[in-house]
């Protein structure tokens, strides 16, 4: 299998700044989690860390990546006068998949947790991580599944074969195929028009309907399905229908990602190595450009939007992850900052309540959390992967501690089920101690 050249290992650089925090052992210490140390020592068994003021000091390096953006601020606290709060974690369980192949795709809906390895797709009750049902097991035509979204009641999935699959769960606890996408009614509508067809590549046309890629992305938002591929195309669908409503050509080279605000602000980003903003203006029937974002220096592989849409988070093969802030007098972001310390590529994003998790080529979950004052800390990196962290699903499940399950798919073949937890003390912490060497 030829990997997409994204996962190209990235040269890195050693910070000479090492921080020292107050650590609550709770297990030993050949436990606790180094960002300097290789996925491969970390035991595969599971383990947890807090951070506390009446605990014993423990080193724990953060050696920073290059700085592949030198013109965009960090964002990170280097130096904070004190922690926010205390986390703990504990990987609960490790679900290996069979046969053994690259996870590519991890999704939440309800009590069940999707993952697709290659163009098989598993599904698994979250409370006891058994295996409930695999389904397109048998279409290995289809190619790897890339993204999982759910609308209306319907599975939609992404493959490798430009087609859009619909699913749907009956009651005995199945998933029965639909349609594909585009529907054979949809295809016939337009059919013996030649005004319906577009010119993918040297002599070849398709219906405008139709992705002449990968279809790597779904977004869904108030009844549309919003899909992007390798064809450099955003198209959007509707959920009642399955009807084809738009198709945009976005960028000038392959869509790697895309994300929809609750006010149907269109986010898509790129191997051009630009993220573009997307918007119907009122009255209008076609979305149109609203902005180009550019600061990254390679292709984007990954995006997401805080849960009031007023921050986009971006990450790249150039290991940074950049904060865009929705500006006041405009209708579009601007980049605030950027956050650093992974290895190698950003190869997925997601936000849960104030957390923001990132998963990398460099076989790490960092999870960070913003400030009062806007700055970011890194509170912890989730180590175990033996390949590069390809999808990452999280479900806030509440509670005084704030406890978020997270999953964590890996080209290893392994999805690692954690427990996080983050709680704000009423008594300060210990500041952190900063030492040079």
């Amino acid at each position: 299998m030829r990997l997409p050249s994204w996962l190209a290992t990235c040269s890195t650089t050693t910070s000479t700044t090492a921080i020292l925090f107050s650590v609550e052992q709770t297990t030993s210490p050949k436990h606790l989690v180094s960002d300097t140390s290789s996925s491969s020592d970390t035991p595969d068994s599971a383990f947890s860390s807090s951070t506390t003021s009446d605990a014993s000091n423990v080193s724990l390096q953060s050696n920073l990546s290059l700085q592949t953006l030198p013109s965009v601020p960090s964002l990170q606290k280097l130096t904070p006068e004190t922690l926010n709060g205390s986390i703990s974690f504990l990987c609960s369980n490790s679900l290996h998949p069979r046969p053994k192949l690259p996870i590519t795709c991890l999704a939440i809906h309800g009590n069940l947790l999707y993952s697709a390895s290659s163009h098989e797709i598993n599904v698994y009750d979250r409370t006891s991580c058994t295996l409930l049902h695999a389904f397109n097991d048998d279409d290995s035509s289809s190619g790897s599944v890339k993204s999982i979204s759910f609308c209306e009641g319907k599975i939609f999935t992404a493959h490798q074969d430009c087609k859009i699959r619909v699913w749907k769960l009956t009651p005995t606890k199945e998933h029965k195929l639909v349609t594909v996408l585009p529907t054979v009614n949809d295809r016939l509508r337009r059919l013996f028009f030649p005004k319906n067809y577009v010119k993918v590549r040297r002599r070849k046309k398709l219906l405008w309907i139709e992705h002449a890629d990968a279809v790597t992305g779904l977004a869904v938002n108030n009844g549309l399905i919003y899909s992007v591929s390798w064809d450099r195309y955003l198209k959007i669908w509707r959920a009642s229908d399955l009807r084809c409503l738009e198709s945009i050509k976005s960028h000038e080279d392959a869509i790697n990602a895309v994300a929809v605000s609750a006010d149907g602000t269109v986010y898509t980003g790129s191997a051009d190595c630009k993220i573009r903003v997307w918007g119907k203006p009122l009255n209008e029937k076609r979305h149109v450009l609203i902005a180009t974002l550019e600061k990254h220096k390679s292709a984007v592989n990954a995006l997401a939007l805080s849960d009031d849409g007023s921050l986009l988070f971006s990450g790249a093969c150039d290991r940074s992850i950049l904060v865009w802030e929705r500006e006041d007098s405009a209708n579009h972001m601007a980049v605030t900052g950027a956050l650093r310390g992974h290895g190698k590529a950003i190869l997925s994003l997601i936000n849960v309540s104030d957390l923001l998790l990132s998963g990398s080529a460099d076989r790490t979950v960092r999870i960070w959390q913003q400030g009062h004052d806007g700055k970011y800390s890194c509170l912890t990196v989730l180590e175990g992967h033996h390949k590069p962290v390809k999808s990452l699903a999280a479900a806030w499940e509440g509670g005084s501690n704030g406890v978020v399950s997270v999953y964590s798919g890996s080209l290893d073949g392994e999805i690692k089920a954690w427990q996080v937890s983050v709680s704000r003390p009423c008594s300060p912490v210990s500041p952190y101690q900063v030492i040079k060497n």
